[in-house]
């Protein structure tokens, strides 16, 4: 049986750094003719391209996600045509058969019987948003690693300041190292003046902690660092206020994202807004935009055997956020309605498979928030943990308690 044609007329694009080479099928009569052309990549040839697709009729157009190469290709067709992008592993081209013309062709031959999965894209304004807050959370990065590196040179020196206050890069802690550096070959100062007054009774320990060695090498070395991380800090302000101001229409979604528990910072609530949008009509179910998310298990399934079920290594950006969410939010006795779920799984399945499957509830939650536009309510978990008073449940409550307790189902006939 032939595979049914769902677009008669579509074009399949390769993406390369210099040059795209498109390739239009058109199918009459089951008959298929193809017009391949070669553009470049500068905003005169995209043009080119659109105007190519635009002559000859051509209203669909697949590409693979290449690199960063495939934005300026979407951003120019998005307005024109119905763009769809694959991930590269779903359009991979036979090996040994693979040239930048066959490439093109091959995605067109695929797209034409709607083989390929597009991916998830967003709207403009939503896209604008997600690469900010990414920019985020790499400036939060670099400030992490360069705090790493003051307190190796601290360490080096033998300033044990971590030792003695909570935090090294506090207000009295700054000001003690501050004072090192004006002077390294100087650790017989006056402390008290220095630090917070419920500091005081820590000066004897203090005036230890700072009795190292430091070498002009390493002091210059932390004024480097110091400069650094504060500079860092700065711009990381300055691209918060441009996200605060561009998260202003989503207030409504940010706002109710924020009842979800855990979810107490407001670019929290901005990054998932940023990674999954605010319209839930484009994942058909919340477990598809759990699975999108990588929060599912794989299939991975041969010979009735199950090899692998890790999860995938997708949504690199929005799982780890909700990792670290539903690691806080187990920890805390005010919604017992998680923590006992995830107590559960954990003696059945360990600490990590429980955290992944509170990072998906939360997810789901988010989910139908997001999609019926109302707040985060824990009744609707808890009443789903409470039998029937009257000691009778039903068969399907029954299957859902003996999987909760962990035994495995089996239907005989």
């Amino acid at each position: 049986m032939a595979l049914k044609i769902v677009y008669p007329i579509c074009c399949g694009i390769d993406v390369h750094k210099t040059f795209v080479v498109a390739c239009i099928a058109s199918t009459n009569n089951g008959v298929t003719t193809y017009k391949r052309h070669r553009f470049s990549t500068y905003t005169k040839g995209l043009k080119e391209l659109s105007q190519w697709l635009c002559e000859n009729n051509c209203k669909d157009v697949c590409m693979e996600s290449t690199g960063k190469y495939w934005i300026p290709v979407f951003n120019v067709l998005e307005d024109s045509c119905n763009t769809t992008l694959a991930h590269p592993k779903y359009v991979k081209a036979i090996r040994g058969k693979k040239t930048d013309k066959k490439d093109a062709k091959w995605i067109a031959d695929l797209f034409k019987h709607d083989l390929i999965a597009g991916s998830f894209m967003p709207p403009l304004a939503i896209r604008q948003l997600r690469d900010l807050m990414r920019y985020r959370f790499k400036l939060t990065n670099f400030m992490s690693s360069e705090k790493n590196r003051l307190q190796n040179c601290l360490t080096v020196s033998n300033i044990q300041l971590g030792n003695v206050v909570s935090n090294t890069f506090g207000k009295s802690s700054m000001n003690i190292i501050n004072r090192l550096l004006e002077n390294p070959m100087d650790t017989s100062f006056d402390i008290e003046p220095l630090i917070h007054g419920s500091m005081k009774d820590k000066v004897p320990e203090l005036e230890l902690a700072i009795d190292g060695f430091i070498t002009p090498e390493q002091a210059e070395k932390l004024k480097v660092i110091k400069q650094h991380y504060e500079n860092l800090e700065s711009r990381k302000d300055d691209l918060e206020k441009i996200i605060l101001s561009l998260s202003v229409p989503y207030s409504e979604e940010i706002n109710l994202i924020l009842t979800v528990p855990s979810f107490k910072n407001i670019f929290s609530a901005i990054a998932v807004v940023s990674e999954i949008g605010v319209n839930m009509d484009v994942f058909p179910t919340a477990k598809h935009l759990c699975s999108w998310a990588g929060l599912t298990p794989t299939n991975n399934e041969s010979a009735g055997k199950k090899k692998s079920v890790r999860v995938s290594r997708a949504g690199c950006y929005i799982k780890p956020l909700l990792v670290q969410c539903a690691t806080a939010v187990v920890k805390s006795e005010k919604h017992p309605e998680i923590r006992n779920r995830y107590l559960r799984l954990k003696k059945r399945r360990g600490h990590k498979k429980a955290i992944i499957a509170i990072a998906r509830m939360l997810l789901t939650a988010i989910y139908h928030i997001l999609k019926k536009k109302e707040p985060y309510n824990a009744e609707l978990y808890r009443n789903s943990n409470v039998l029937p008073a009257n000691r009778e449940i039903t068969v399907e409550q029954a299957i859902l308690l003996a999987k909760s307790q962990g035994y495995r189902i089996k239907v005989t006939t």
